[in-house]
Formats: C-alpha cells, sequence, structure tokens
C-alpha cells in the first residue's frame, strides 16, 4: 500500500506566510495610489487656495505620504 504526504508547503513558504504576503503587497498597492490620488487633487489646487487650507505647494508630498507610512 503507498502512501503520499499532503501536508507539505509550496516552496517552503506556509499558507499563513504566503497570505501575509500578498495582504502586505495589496496593502502597500493601496497606500501607493492613495498617496498618488492625494498628490494629483493637491496639485491641481491654485497657491492661493493651498494658502486657504494651510498648505503651501512644499507640503504636498508629504502630505500625500503621510498616510502610506
Amino acid at each position: 500500500m503507498a502512501t503520499f504526504a499532503t501536508n507539505r508547503t509550496t516552496a517552503g513558504m506556509s499558507a499563513g506566510r504566503m497570505t501575509s504576503f500578498f495582504v502586505s503587497a495589496i496593502a502597500a498597492i493601496a497606500a501607493w495610489n492613495d498617496a498618488r490620488i492625494t498628490r494629483n487633487a493637491l496639485s491641481k489646487l491654485s497657491a492661493r487656495e493651498l494658502d486657504d487650507i494651510g498648505l503651501c505647494i512644499g507640503d504636498i508630498d508629504s502630505i500625500a505620504t503621510r498616510g502610506a507610512r
């Protein structure tokens, strides 16, 4: 009678680690996209409009990437 070991993981990664990798990758892509959208929206504002909300042109990148950290 032959037996098979069916509980081996593929490429040395457990299912939990593989899932964690993909979840982390998707979260990184979502954070990058959110920063991109924020950067584009703020870049469309004039200097006067940015001043009205307490920002300057130099603040756009730091504001856009603040949530991604």
